[in-house]
């Protein structure tokens, strides 16, 4: 046991030191605001990454780069979960991160009772970000699927990212959530679904979101129960939670964008994580900021 543990601490730290270099030396960072004029001028700020050799290739037209968007939590910026664009980039993807919200929107206003307890006008604006910032991003890189989307989430941002792809299931390539909680899964099976679960008093997954074990597998859903914290899913919280999610992220990609890898419908879609997996290299901490839900 002792020994597995420390292969597997050994191949986080590998992942740590290498996305590190990735997104230092390999990867290009950069934020473009777009203006929407059909809603009433709204600047639309998307934070981009892409590897830079990628980004080269298909400027050239030797290659067409795969799409994530990623979408942030409720009074978080978009600047601030580079630990997934990072993973991302580095496997040739372009990352695009659209800002949702701005300080002149009006507050969010929880409503119990009511759909998505009152969230949907934020949802819906959301996903017209997304079209907007997608639309404009064709014209900055064309040689870009935007066809077939891989769409991410944290928190508000999961329950974005969920309902886009009930909307627009034709577009979808995959979805990664973290945490969403008012949005149910899509549970057609349609595309894959990852989704990273939180040990958080505080943020708990409104009733019939999270699928049971049974429907995750009919439906090629993967549930992952972390151990760590609803606050520890972005830039702020601790490196081992950023590391143990991209390690897993990374695998999840790696599976599912090879042609060559066969798809385990024996597998199970709810995981457990043993001693020495995810759940036991995460701390209860609390990250600086709170984020709303």
């Amino acid at each position: 046991m002792k020994r597995g543990i420390l292969v597997l601490l050994s191949l986080t730290v590998l992942v740590a030191v290498g996305y590190f270099t990735a997104s230092k030396w390999a990867i290009r960072h950069e934020t473009v605001t777009f203006i929407d004029s059909a809603r009433g001028n709204r600047p639309v700020a998307v934070s981009i990454a892409v590897r830079r050799d990628k980004e080269m290739q298909a400027n050239a037209g030797m290659i067409t780069l795969p799409v994530a968007v990623l979408n942030h939590g409720n009074t978080v910026k978009n600047s601030e979960y580079s630990f997934l664009a990072n993973v991302f980039a580095a496997r040739g993807y372009i990352s695009l991160s659209p800002q949702h919200d701005l300080p002149t929107d009006p507050p969010m206003v929880t409503k119990p009772g009511e759909l998505y307890v009152g969230r949907l006008p934020q949802i819906q604006r959301g996903v017209a970000n997304i079209h907007f910032a997608v639309d404009e991003m064709k014209k900055v890189q064309p040689n870009a699927n935007y066809d077939k989307l891989t769409m991410v989430g944290h928190s508000m941002g999961g329950d974005i990212s969920m309902y886009f792809a009930k909307e627009y299931p034709d577009q979808i390539k995959k979805v990664v959530t973290l945490d969403n909680l008012r949005v149910p899964f899509t549970t057609d099976g349609k595309f894959k679904i990852l989704s990273f679960r939180s040990k958080d008093a505080q943020f708990k997954p409104d009733p019939g979101v999270v699928p049971d074990a049974e429907q995750c597998e009919k439906s090629d859903i993967t549930v992952v129960d972390t151990g760590f914290q609803h606050n520890d899913m972005r830039d702020t919280g601790p490196d081992n939670a950023k590391t143990a999610i991209q390690t897993m992220l990374d695998k999840f990609l790696g599976d599912t964008d090879s042609a060559l890898a066969p798809v385990d419908t024996k597998k199970p879609k709810i995981v457990e994580p043993a001693p020495g997996s995810i759940s036991a290299l995460s701390p209860v901490s609390k990250s600086p900021r709170a984020v709303t839900n």
